[in-house]
């Protein structure tokens, strides 16, 4: 009952009725970094799956063992008082129910889930994918956000049609939010008239500012791993001092 409340809390913050204020949630990295925005005022964090592989000394793009991923989660959902949404990458080949369970025991109310394999560089067939993610739908009830990443700006055709139709797929299948990773601003329009469900953008530094992404039709705004990078740079200006 806890964790229905808390989706329900959460997917519940998607809904703007200000196109110029949509739900901006910082990606964090461990408790420390969680604990910084959570303290900023933010309502919600995600992870980012680069961020947490580099924190750990692994390699983005599935890299970092399933365990050590779900314990990273678990140590900031511990951190914090705000919900937590969990990059989880392709789901490190564990089956649906599995997924599902882990999430839930580390205390995260949704998941990304991305529709590409960073070993091929390739996105995967839309309906197997569609297939896959109804069935960590039905798994989670209502218990998590399921926000389905969309790759083909990534490694696809990137056009507007591609993208709209998986995110048809996807939201048939039981995704809450869909998110077209790299979309240009320019597309988000067409994409987010064209879909029923919260449409995510990714906000890239020196690019669009989220406000100006909500008002092109984004709901909800994430930063991948440049939050970590940004950091990482400070950090590289201090030794520098020193």
């Amino acid at each position: 009952m806890a964790a229905l409340k808390a989706a329900e809390s959460f997917l519940a913050m998607h809904d703007r009725t200000d196109r110029d204020d949509p739900l901006v949630i910082p990606n964090v990295w461990d408790a420390g970094s969680a604990r910084v925005y959570a303290e900023a005022g933010y309502p919600a964090l995600a992870t980012s799956s680069a961020a947490v592989a580099a924190s750990l000394g692994y390699e983005d793009g599935g890299g970092t063992p399933a365990d050590e991923m779900f314990a990273a989660v678990a140590r900031i959902v511990r951190s914090v008082d705000v919900p937590v949404t969990a990059d989880i990458e392709a789901g490190y080949g564990l089956a649906p129910e599995e997924i599902v369970e882990r999430l839930l025991e580390a205390g995260a109310v949704g998941c990304n889930l991305e529709d590409s394999d960073p070993l091929t560089g390739q996105v995967k067939d839309a309906e197997e994918h569609a297939n896959w993610l109804a069935k960590v739908s039905v798994a989670a009830g209502d218990r998590l956000v399921l926000n389905a990443r969309i790759d083909t700006f990534l490694y696809g055709d990137k056009s507007v049609e591609s993208a709209v139709r998986r995110a048809r797929l996807y939201i048939e299948a039981g995704a809450d939010v869909v998110f077209p990773v790299l979309a240009p601003v320019g597309l988000l329009p067409d994409i987010a008239e064209c879909v029923s469900q919260p449409v995510n953008a990714l906000y890239l530094p020196g690019g669009a500012r989220p406000k100006e992404l909500g008002a092109l039709g984004a709901a909800r705004v994430t930063f991948g791993g440049s939050l970590y990078s940004r950091a990482m740079d400070v950090a590289l200006s201090m030794v520098k001092e020193l």
